[in-house]
């Protein structure tokens, strides 16, 4: 699959299905699935390395995890996160940043926001960059929000996020990821780009949906958002595997006889 394929989707009417996805073990699991594409989140920095946000992430941190999905999922369409302020120092310094990423596996840069970066994108763009947007709900504005919290129920937020929409359409971006918005607003949205929108949080009259694989397999035992339905009961499954080792191991009972080397 590729940037193209996700415009035919949205003519076709066709659903799209992606997951973030943060290291070469769960790569090679989603090469296997029908998910339509990864994204390699700066959520790294929350999922996998335990901050409060993902404003910690940095290009260096988003290349070692971009080069690890990569190699277990070359197979699939991959999206990697421009982390905090790479994209905010000129279209130069965005360059350096997301040819770092491209080499590393990504075949797509996902940027948060448009206004006050529109040439970056635009230059991304016209270096042969997919670019795919993000609005509503920006992780790396967290700061600005106040907390992570539902963006758009106003109407003059609803129509700034709209305008948005159409901005990062006009200047090339292949799809927008839209983030804790109203599903009203969502499909409103999405009713008027021709780019395909990806929901998280958002409804479902968006084109697709994305969402943390950890949150979707059930493994986040202490952070649940509302939008984050747990496929699997991951963290019981983890737990009670944990417990049967335990248990094989002070019973004397692992290794067994075939489980060891003579």
């Amino acid at each position: 699959m590729c940037s193209l394929d996700y415009l035919r989707a949205k003519a076709d009417g066709r659903k799209l299905s992606m997951v973030t996805c943060y290291d070469y073990t769960f790569a090679r699991l989603l090469s296997k699935s029908a998910i339509d594409g990864i994204l390699v989140g700066d959520s790294a920095a929350m999922v996998m390395h335990g901050h409060p946000s993902t404003l910690t992430a940095t290009v260096e941190l988003m290349r070692l995890h971009t080069d690890a999905v990569a190699r277990g999922a070359s197979g699939k369409f991959i999206v990697a996160d421009m982390p905090f302020l790479s994209y905010r120092k000129g279209p130069a310094a965005a360059l350096d940043g997301a040819s770092v990423l491209m080499a590393a596996g990504a075949q797509a840069l996902k940027v948060e926001g448009v206004d006050g970066h529109e040439d970056v994108i635009e230059r991304m763009v016209q270096s042969g960059i997919p670019v795919m947007g993000h609005l509503g709900l920006q992780p790396q504005s967290v700061h600005l929000y106040g907390g992570f919290r539902v963006q758009g129920r106003s109407g003059e937020a609803a129509r700034d996020i709209a305008r948005q929409a159409i901005a990062l359409q006009d200047l090339g971006a292949f799809a927008i990821v839209l983030e804790c918005v109203p599903a009203a607003l969502a499909e409103e949205i999405t009713g008027s780009l021709r780019i395909p929108t990806i929901g998280i949080g958002a409804g479902s009259g968006c084109d697709g949906q994305i969402l943390v694989l950890q949150d979707l397999l059930g493994l986040n035992v202490d952070f649940r958002p509302k939008f984050a339905r747990p496929f699997l009961k991951g963290s019981n499954c983890v737990l009670d595997t944990l417990a049967r080792f335990d248990e094989a191991v002070k019973a004397g009972t692992y290794p067994a006889g075939e489980e060891s080397y003579s």
